[in-house]
């Protein structure tokens, strides 16, 4: 990658954003970073990490921000409002898929204030920061709270971390060499293209987060809250498409739901995605410091308070790593600190635009999809080729 596309990275040259996956790195891939043993002294780069805890603590930063919430909930609420008079407005007009398209965004954006939620971003209390989250996640956006919790909370104690970390297992998507090689049929076909088929896929991502969070709460073990966010979901499903398919012909109904869903789920996903795909994997007898592990595994976005808004806040991924519960609108002052402190401490500090983490995304995942075996290849002639 060119030394421009990462002018704010504190060590450019050593961005591991564009490495093969995990069965071409070595520790030395890690840069600064070594493994650590049990009774091992702690590194100074995690007695450093301190320093800075207390810095971000010092300037307040991890300090509740309801006016900026309150007004976000709010701004939300009213968006919510208009796209629904619209829908009443317009009736029988293909205009329609407009405001469908509008409440993709409008959805999408409420899943980010629900993530902060569960983050503890939001409220003082943990107890209202989880109603909150329910109710946003399960009452409006129509997906499990508790699905997602769990889910997200494996990620973070554990970004990237082949066996541990639930994003990058297979999904229809590819994310290591080993699960591409697997791939058989027509899932092999996909697997090969599937940096070009990424963004086409998504357009089917919101079915599958609807109906993978819901397919949990019907699992046997305990799940908190799961009458309460059944019974949330199904109201908001009624009165969704109940609404939809009474006002709207048929077609146009169908329709509707899929440019809602399409929209949904490609926002969802080029949002998320820019985050950690394409920064090194990490094996799973590798253990790092807490400071590494969050750092070396995920991506800052430029763009400031736009990129801020655009993504809800994901695009400070490294800080909103390093301090889950820090709320949005602090994230770009720890920003400025979390640099200084990578520049002190050498540790590779990946940032770039959007289009361009676009780009490694699309290239890392080609790449991965290569290890899928060619669905058309003949096992026999392959191996006449082999001896």
């Amino acid at each position: 990658m060119s030394r421009g596309s990462h002018d704010a990275s504190c060590r450019p040259s050593k961005e591991p954003a564009v490495q093969s996956p995990e069965s071409k790195l070595t520790p030395s891939s890690y840069g600064a970073v070594r493994r650590t043993t049990k009774g091992e002294k702690t590194p100074r780069i995690t007695q450093s990490y301190g320093a800075v805890s207390k810095a971000i603590r010092g300037e307040g930063l991890l300090d509740r921000t309801l006016g900026f919430y309150g007004a976000l909930a709010a701004g939300l609420l009213v968006a919510l409002a208009a796209a629904i008079t619209g829908f009443i407005l317009l009736g029988d007009s293909w205009f329609q898929l407009l405001i469908a398209a509008a409440l993709g965004v409008i959805f999408t954006q409420f899943a980010f204030l629900a993530h902060e939620a569960s983050h503890r971003q939001v409220l003082t209390s943990g107890r209202a920061n989880d109603r909150l989250g329910r109710f946003l996640a399960a009452g409006i956006v129509g997906m499990s709270y508790s699905w997602w919790m769990t889910k997200h909370t494996r990620h973070h104690a554990n970004p990237n971390k082949k066996g541990k970390d639930p994003d990058i297992d297979f999904d229809t998507i590819s994310f290591t060499e080993e699960s591409a090689s697997e791939q058989r049929g027509l899932l092999a076909l996909i697997t090969r293209k599937q940096g070009y088929l990424f963004f086409p896929l998504l357009t089917f991502e919101g079915y599958n987060l609807h109906f993978r969070s819901i397919k949990s709460l019907f699992a046997r073990e305990k799940i908190t809250g799961r009458w309460v966010e059944l019974t949330m979901i199904a109201v908001r499903f009624a009165i969704y498409l109940g609404a939809i398919f009474w006002m709207l012909p048929l077609g146009m109904a169908f329709a509707f739901v899929a440019v809602q869903m399409a929209v949904f789920g490609v926002y969802m996903g080029a949002s998320f995605a820019p985050n950690h795909k394409g920064m090194p994997l990490i094996p799973a007898d590798v253990k790092l410091d807490f400071f590494s592990r969050q750092v070396l595994t995920s991506r800052n976005v430029r763009g400031g308070w736009w990129a801020s808004a655009l993504m809800g806040g994901l695009n400070y991924q490294i800080e909103h790593h390093l301090f889950p519960s820090m709320p949005r609108p602090h994230l770009a002052r720890a920003r400025e600190i979390v640099r200084s402190y990578c520049e002190e401490q050498d540790v590779p500090y990946a940032e770039t635009s959007l289009l361009e983490s676009y780009r490694i995304v699309i290239e890392y995942l080609n790449r991965v999809g290569l290890q899928a075996r060619d669905p058309f290849d003949c096992p026999v002639a392959g191996d006449f080729r082999r001896r």
